[in-house]
């Protein structure tokens, strides 16, 4: 008795240790692993190191900056006083003069040309970004269709067993009647061949069952068992908000149109800076002394370039076509968006209305089974008319489960679409 009891103790904590380490996935689990482990996630890092080193340089044209340059020349003549004065020699410069010198500018005032360039690189890198996150999202579509491929598969096997146990039944039936002399064994046969077809095809999912798990696998980055379970999700709510990244994109490009047309009107105005020079040069500041000297100079300067108004207008005006060329793809994407919204609605309403009359077809052929169980072991029919039976109720089950997992799919399919 004690032995039985331990036993038994066993075996409950032996099935509960096996529940609980069975593995379940959720599909928002899916898609958030997806998500995080995709290899083209990690571009994003790229994208912020660039634009973070790019902006740091930008800045740094607030700094001080320098050059150093030289200068060596041989010139045909140099500039003479046409003039003599008794008792003073004027000395004539050289021919070939010589000059070293470094400079030093501070930007005052740059029109915010160095602003636009870090806010253009911001922007760029906003829009790089927003691309990925576009790809990114593609890849629910196909999550979607691995998630939902195996739930149907689960729900199949499931209904599979059912199927086994009505043959099964039969055979039982099938062997009281011929040992009673009134039916033939090949009839019996006849059960058995249908349920050794029933398990090939038992067999047959379950391997491309582990096929779509092994490719779910790769998509989420984590090795999945053949026992892994997938959570049945529960109906979404039905939005018809369009919130797709794709939006997102055509919003940072319009952004970046903004940015290029304030640099244009940035790089348009007047530049101010302090500059600071020193050198060495023969001749140096003093044109009459032919001797090598050092010298400095320093003051304000200022830079206004103006053939840049030659091509603001063209630039404008392109930037304006390009805002209307982002305008159009968001709307084509929008029109085109809704289209698929459309047909997956549609979907929705036929699945819903094909489960509306599942259940009654299933309670009906359920039971003409029934009376045909009771009419073969009564020997009233053979084996044939209680497999085609069995196979119309299996029919109408197997139906009803491809009804609820497409709803299922074509909701989250719509739900997907519309990114929300």
């Amino acid at each position: 008795m004690k032995s039985i009891f331990f036993t038994t103790i066993i075996c409950f904590v032996f099935y509960q240790t096996n529940a609980q380490s069975q593995e379940k996935l959720s599909i928002e689990e899916c898609y958030n692993l997806t998500h995080q482990n995709y290899p083209l996630v990690r571009q994003s890092e790229l994208i912020s190191k660039t634009a973070a080193y790019s902006i740091e340089n930008a800045a740094k044209g607030y700094l001080p900056q320098f050059n150093i340059s030289g200068q060596a020349s041989y010139q045909s003549d140099v500039t003479k006083i046409p003039i003599q004065i008794p008792g003073m020699n004027i000395p004539q410069l050289n021919k070939d003069q010589y000059r070293l010198s470094a400079e030093g500018t501070q930007v005052l005032f740059d029109g915010g040309v160095i602003r636009q360039q870090k806010e253009a690189i911001g922007i760029n890198a906003s829009v790089e970004n927003q691309k990925l996150e576009v790809e990114l999202y593609k890849l629910k579509e196909r999550v979607n269709q691995l998630f939902f491929g195996i739930l149907l598969i689960d729900a199949q096997l499931k209904q599979n067993e059912l199927l086994q146990k009505d043959i099964q039944l039969g055979i039982d039936r099938a062997k009281a009647t011929i040992a009673n002399g009134t039916a033939f064994k090949s009839s019996l046969n006849i059960l058995k061949a249908e349920l050794l077809k029933v398990n090939q095809k038992s067999i047959e999912q379950k391997f491309t069952r582990k096929g779509y798990i092994d490719v779910l696998g790769l998509f989420i980055n984590k090795t999945l068992t053949e026992d892994v379970e997938l959570q049945k999700p529960a109906q979404p709510v039905m939005q018809t908000e369009i919130r797709r990244p794709e939006l997102g994109l055509y919003e940072q490009q319009r952004k970046s149109l903004e940015v290029k047309e304030q640099a244009i009107a940035a790089r348009n105005l007047p530049k101010f800076n302090l500059f600071l020079q020193g050198g060495v040069g023969r001749p140096a500041l003093n044109m009459l002394n032919n001797a090598a000297e050092s010298f400095a100079m320093g003051g304000l300067r200022m830079s206004w370039p103006l053939s840049g108004f030659y091509t603001s207008k063209k630039e404008k005006a392109i930037i304006d076509i390009n805002r209307k060329e982002i305008d159009l793809q968001k709307e084509s994407f929008l029109l085109n968006t809704n289209f698929v919204v459309k047909q997956q609605e549609s979907e929705i309403d036929k699945q819903t209305n094909l489960l509306s009359s599942d259940d009654e077809i299933i309670a009906l052929r359920a039971s003409v089974k029934e009376t045909s169980a009771a009419q073969l072991e009564n020997g009233v029919i053979n084996t044939s008319d209680y497999l085609r039976e069995v196979n119309a109720e299996d029919q109408a089950r197997q139906s009803k489960i491809t009804h609820q997992i497409q709803l299922l799919m074509a909701q989250y399919n719509k739900k997907t679409t519309t990114g929300n």
